[in-house]
């Protein structure tokens, strides 16, 4: 992938985590913004976020919109905004400090593979097209 073809609004997230694999369906069945999403152990992913100077860490979910990443806690609070239903009124959190809000993410983020155990997701067909390619 060439530097600035990446799309807007991309999830990157564990491609080997169970939980991980249930929330992209879940913001696949609820979305309200178009997302896209790279697992983590993809190329694509490597090549995205080593140009915004990060080293990947499994446990960490990243969010890429309008060229700003966002990791943990506020990653998931800028998902929750695209989201239809009441979704969007999490985003009222944001102004709870992150070092106040990464613990419970971390907390999570430490019990993932224990709350959904690992599988293979296969996008739906009409779902392919949001999942960047290698």
């Amino acid at each position: 992938m060439e530097r600035n073809t990446a799309p807007n609004n991309i999830v990157f997230y564990d491609g080997d985590c169970g939980f991980c694999n249930s929330s992209v369906q879940f913001i696949l069945a609820k979305k309200k913004w178009t997302f896209y999403f790279s697992p983590l152990q993809s190329k694509s992913s490597e090549l995205i976020l080593n140009e915004h100077k990060v080293k990947i860490q499994l446990d960490t979910i990243y969010f890429l919109r309008n060229n700003k990443l966002y990791n943990r806690s506020s990653a998931a609070l800028q998902i929750a905004r695209g989201l239809s239903g009441a979704y969007p009124l999490l985003f009222v959190f944001y102004i709870v400090p992150k070092f106040m809000r990464d613990p419970i993410y971390n907390l999570i983020a430490r019990n993932r593979h224990k709350i959904r155990a690992g599988y293979c997701m296969i996008p739906l067909q009409e779902d392919e097209q949001y999942f960047l390619k290698d």
